[in-house]
């Protein structure tokens, strides 16, 4: 078989690697050359990180709790036996002292390890133990040559280490082994590399170009080589997304034509003059920036982000009002069936108070055949102008007359291709998707950057900030006890318990057994109701409406209160186990409470530990190693919920604990993941790229100019199954 290209060669072409280790390459995804080029370096070592163990035991003793990275030669190793249990250690020296480090767990894969007179490098936390020793414990470790030693303590070689996988421990190659490799791979064919990106941006952005970029993360000849090749490949990266998002968002606006909505005011001002409530500015700014995009002839396209509680229901119905006072049908989807329920019924509640008689349908998977009948005949036949429903709208049976505008509610819990099966039930309609999930910047820049984006960033008159406490499982008596002292006053309360197992069984039974116990005990005077995940809709909605009017006292609840649920005298929630939940959906919770003009209180239930850790003024993420962050996950979302109620805020510090695609669902979107590049870290440069790519893209939409024509092939060649979402050429 011929190979046009010297890079697609099998890796077993290179000096050390026979008919096994090809094999091990294969299987961890290494087939060519140019894979093994890019397989890069997880870590260097400089001298700019290393301590040596006098340094160490300095650094120990002045109170230092981070991790340092030490080099030393074995000297022994042994195992002791210590009542029942085993421990691994090994002795190193260098050339000020000794140092030793200790394994309780997977001794059998680290007796062999250990030769007198090898030379690792060894990364954690160091400790003093009571004899004075200075130990690591369960430490990262990566061998050096006898050479590799002497050049990196004489000439300052910046040192690479490679994630070893379990299949080539199989076949003896170690880190020694994989170096030695890819420095082979990279002598030899690194100039047979193609640039990946145009002359243009390298020059403008003054970047290191693809040979010298890649040599330098394996065997950098300083550390500011390997800065810049790092900046190189991280801007790389955040630019073909972009070029991605603005082909997208490009071929949206100009390749469909949309409904230019013609806007008529006076059943507009009349609905809102009949509303209870004044519409807030923030309200009234993104009303006009709506209009806009309805009365334009290119479909809208827009993401309206708004906290709990800010008033986007009804800023999406003046908008349906909009499409139906020209003659089109409106389409609300919500995720679950509970909230499809809560939008009809306040939409409906609106509506009642105004001149407008609109024909409102709920279409629900959980419906008779008998009444979807009726609602598919009356959507078909044009006489439903505001549909709204969950996943029953995607069905091929659904089709509308005269479909003009979509409302996605909570969009992020719908997939890319779930969204466009129901935007294609119309011809180019306009699509507002909401959000009560505070999206980062940085994310509005990717995972949403084709829409252009509306915030209603103030909370209507007269609501006051929720006062969040966390409060340890030994004081719940006492939470019971305010719940019953405020019941006096007229406010309702919620208890919430995590799901913590997918039973239905299992969740059944502790609704119940919660729900019996407080019935028996601290509740046993008041009206408690019940909801859990297992129940049908409609049972969901009767409890809720029922609470709603205040047939319940209390709701036990088992699951997460949907968002969007609205009682006004509900102005308590108590979430135990509030460690189990994440920081998003805890604001989520939490923003049940106080819609009214009453106070309204969040109480997070947690165990001791959780409380103690949570209240440490070290934790602080603009001060904390990754390291840290993920050992303080926990305490640092407690913390975070009871310093801050801006969500928005909290979605940021989210995005750092979590990353984007927990978040919001980054593999559903269609976008190429990050390898490089962390949008939470590296907004600068995703600034950057992002201009210079919706540029490239508003000059030449396909990239048919000579100069974009290596852009054009890199998007072929490395973005294929992403380049269908941008559809660009």
């Amino acid at each position: 078989m011929i190979v046009a290209n010297p890079l697609d060669q099998s890796v077993d072409l290179l000096k050390m690697v026979g008919k096994s280790r090809r094999a091990a390459f294969e299987e961890v995804g290494l087939h060519s050359i140019r894979d093994l080029i890019y397989y890069f370096p997880s870590k260097h070592l400089d001298r700019s990180n290393l301590v040596d163990s006098g340094k160490a035991r300095v650094v120990v003793g002045s109170g230092y709790d981070g991790e340092i990275t030490i080099i030393g030669k074995v000297i022994e190793s042994e195992t002791i036996r210590y009542f029942k249990r085993e421990i691994f250690k090994v002795k190193f020296s260098d050339r000020i002292g000794f140092f030793e480090a200790i394994w309780f767990q997977g001794i059998k894969f680290f007796k062999d390890r250990f030769k007198p007179g090898e030379i690792y490098a060894v990364s954690a936390k160091p400790t003093l133990t009571r004899y004075g020793s200075l130990q690591f414990v369960h430490p990262d470790f990566d061998r050096f040559s006898e050479k590799e030693n002497e050049d990196f303590r004489h000439t300052g070689k910046i040192i690479p280490f490679y994630r070893i996988p379990a299949r080539f421990k199989k076949t003896n190659l170690g880190i020694l082994s994989l170096r030695n490799i890819i420095y082979d791979a990279v002598t030899l064919y690194v100039t047979e590399l193609s640039e990946t990106l145009s002359d243009q941006i390298i020059t403008k952005n003054k970047l290191s170009r693809i040979q010298n970029a890649v040599r330098s993360m394996h065997f950098p000849a300083s550390e500011n080589d390997l800065k810049s090749a790092i900046y190189r490949f991280k801007y790389e990266e955040l630019f073909y997304l972009e070029l991605l998002v603005a082909g997208r968002k490009h071929k949206l606006k100009s390749q469909r034509r949309g409904i230019a909505f013609n806007f008529f005011p006076e059943p507009i001002r009349n609905f809102i003059a009949s509303l209870p409530f004044k519409l807030t500015e923030a309200q009234l700014k993104v009303l006009s920036e709506i209009r806009k995009d309805m009365e334009a002839d290119e479909p809208m396209n827009r993401l309206l982000q708004g906290d709990v509680g800010s008033g986007k229901t009804v800023v999406s119905l003046i908008a349906m009002l909009v499409a139906i006072t020209n003659g089109y049908q409106a389409v609300l989807m919500a995720p679950t069936e509970i909230l499809a329920h809560q939008h009809f019924s306040t939409i409906s509640r609106l509506l009642e108070n105004s001149d407008l008689k609109m024909n409102i349908l709920l279409l629900l998977g959980g419906q008779s055949k008998k009444i979807k009948d009726q609602r598919l005949k009356e959507i078909g036949n044009g006489r439903g102008q505001i549909i709204i429903g969950t996943h029953a709208l995607f069905e091929e049976k659904v089709g509308f007359s005269n479909l003009g505008l979509v409302i996605i509610d909570e969009q992020h819990r719908f997939g890319v291709e779930q969204r466009a099966r129901l935007i294609m039930k119309g011809l180019s309609p306009d699509v507002l998707a909401m959000t009560a999930t505070p999206i980062p910047r940085s994310l509005t820049m990717t995972l949403y950057g084709d829409f252009d984006i509306s915030v209603i960033d103030r909370l209507p008159e007269g609501r006051k900030k929720i006062i969040t406490k966390l409060t340890p499982e030994s004081k719940l008596p006492e939470v019971y006890k305010f719940i019953l002292d405020r019941l006096k006053k007229g406010d309702q309360s919620y208890i919430v318990y995590p799901l913590i197992e997918e039973s239905e069984k299992l969740e059944l039974k502790a609704a119940q057994d919660h729900f019996e116990s407080l019935q028996k005990t601290w509740l046993k005077d008041i009206r408690l109701g019940l909801i859990h995940g297992r129940m049908k809709w409609n049972e969901k909605a009767d409890v809720m409406r029922r609470f709603a009017e205040k047939e319940f006292d209390v709701l036990i609840s088992t699951t997460v209160i949907e968002v969007g649920i609205d009682v006004k005298d509900a102005n308590i929630i108590v979430i135990n186990d509030a460690f189990r939940f994440g920081l998003s959906q805890l604001h989520q919770l939490r923003g049940r409470v106080g819609r009214g003009e009453r106070q309204g209180y969040c109480v997070l239930i947690a165990g001791e530990d959780f409380i103690r850790s949570s209240g440490d003024s070290y934790l602080n993420l603009d001060f904390l190693s990754s390291a840290e962050i993920e050992k303080n996950k926990t305490a640092i979302r407690l913390k975070s919920m009871v310093d801050f109620s801006d969500g928005f805020r909290l979605s940021e510090i989210d995005l750092k604990l979590r990353g984007p695609g927990d978040i919001f669902g980054t593999k559903q979107s269609g976008l190429p993941t990050l390898q490089f590049a962390d949008i939470t870290q590296d907004h600068d440069i995703l600034v950057q790229a992002r201009k210079d790519a919706f540029a490239i893209i508003a000059d030449d939409p396909k990239l048919e100019k000579p100069e974009n024509g290596v852009l054009k092939e890199t998007l072929i060649k490395q973005y294929r199954k992403a380049k269908a979402y941008s559809q660009i050429g």
